[in-house]
C-alpha cells in the first residue's frame, strides 16, 4: 500500500512539473499588435467585433476578398496580396478570434454569423460585389457566400476548400472536440504547433521558422485559443451539393497534389456539382500553396481573376 501511495505521489509530482513546464499563457495584445499590425486604422468594428482588416490597392480596382483557414490569419496571403495590389483592391481580414481580430463577444462562430459579418464589412467598406478567394474553411465560407448572396460575388477561387463530410465532421451534427484540443487552451508549446502545421506543406523544408513563429504568436492572442475551440464546436456541415449547384459564377479550384489535410480527390466532388469550374493541380504542394510557393500558385489565379 505504501509503495502504491509513493508511486501515485511520484506520478502526481511528474505531472505537476510537466504542467508547469508546458503551461502557455496568452501574449499581451499590445505586444502582438506592435509586431503584426501595420496601421491602427486596420482595426475596424463590425457588428461589435474588432476585426483586423487590410484594405490595399487602387480604390477603384476590381475587388478581391481573401479568407484564411482554421488557425491561420490574413498573413497567409502576404505574398499574393503584394503582387495583386498593383491591379486589384485586395481586402483580407482575420476571422473573429483569429490573428489580431478580437473574439466575437456573442460567442457565435457559426458560418451564418461569419457571413453576416462579411456582408456587413463589405457594406462598411463600400463594396457592392467582389471576387471571393478562400482557403480551407475560408473556401467553405467563400462558396457559401456565392450561393447565398450571388449578387455580391463575381468569381470564386477555392483553395483546398472545406465543406464535404470528413472524419469527425458529419452532416447535420457538431463534432466531438477531443480533450487534447480543449487542453491547448492551457498547454501549447511551440513544438506542438509546428508538428501540427508542418503537414500543411507538401515540402516541409519550405515551412520556415518565421512562419512557425507567426502562427504560434497569433494563436496566443488573448481569447484566440478558446475562440478556435468554439469555432470547431459550432461547425455543423450541411450537404454542399444543393448549394454548390446554384453557383453560376466562374470557379477556379486550386489544389496541392500533396495536400494531407483535404485531399485533392475531393476536387472531383466540387467539379461534379459546380456548373462552371476549372481545376488547377499543383504538383508537390500542400494545403496552403499561397504560403508554400506563391511563385507557382499565383500565376494561374491571377490569369483567372484578370477581367476578360
Amino acid at each position: 500500500m505504501k509503495i502504491v501511495l509513493i508511486g501515485i505521489l511520484g506520478l502526481g509530482a511528474v505531472l505537476f512539473v510537466l504542467g508547469v513546464l508546458l503551461w502557455t499563457p496568452d501574449k499581451p495584445r499590445a505586444v502582438l499588435q506592435a509586431q503584426y499590425l501595420e496601421q491602427s486604422s486596420d482595426l475596424i468594428d463590425v457588428l461589435g467585433v474588432s476585426l483586423h482588416v487590410r484594405d490595399r490597392g487602387p480604390p477603384d480596382g476590381p475587388v478581391l476578398i481573401m479568407m484564411h483557414g482554421f488557425g491561420s490569419s490574413l498573413h497567409t496571403w502576404d505574398a499574393w496580396a503584394e503582387e495583386l495590389t498593383d491591379r486589384f483592391r485586395v481586402i483580407r481580414f482575420d476571422l473573429p478570434g483569429s490573428g489580431l481580430s478580437m473574439p466575437d463577444p456573442t460567442g457565435n462562430y457559426s458560418d451564418f454569423r461569419t457571413l453576416d459579418i462579411l456582408t456587413t464589412l463589405m457594406d462598411q467598406l463600400g463594396v457592392e460585389k467582389a471576387a471571393m478567394i478562400g482557403n480551407s474553411i475560408g473556401g467553405r465560407l467563400a462558396w457559401q457566400m456565392a450561393a447565398k448572396f450571388p449578387e455580391r460575388v463575381t468569381k470564386l477561387v477555392l483553395i483546398s476548400p472545406d465543406g464535404y463530410a470528413s472524419h469527425g465532421f458529419d452532416y447535420g451534427k457538431a463534432p466531438d472536440v477531443p480533450l487534447t484540443i480543449h487542453l491547448m487552451r492551457y498547454f501549447l508549446p511551440k513544438f506542438m504547433v509546428k508538428m501540427n502545421l508542418q503537414p500543411a506543406y507538401g515540402d516541409p523544408n519550405r515551412f520556415s521558422a518565421e512562419t512557425v513563429d507567426r502562427y504560434y504568436d497569433l494563436m496566443l492572442a488573448p481569447g484566440s485559443r478558446q475562440a478556435l475551440i468554439h469555432r470547431m464546436e459550432q461547425t455543423v456541415l450541411v450537404d454542399p451539393d444543393p448549394l454548390l449547384a446554384t453557383i453560376e459564377v466562374p470557379v477556379l479550384l486550386v489544389w496541392g497534389e500533396k495536400d494531407a489535410m483535404i485531399p485533392i480527390s475531393n476536387a472531383a466532388d466540387y467539379q461534379r456539382v459546380l456548373r462552371n469550374s476549372t481545376l488547377v493541380r499543383l504538383e508537390g504542394l500542400g494545403h496552403v500553396p499561397q504560403e508554400e510557393a506563391p511563385e507557382i500558385s499565383l500565376p494561374p489565379v491571377r490569369a483567372f481573376l484578370e477581367p476578360g
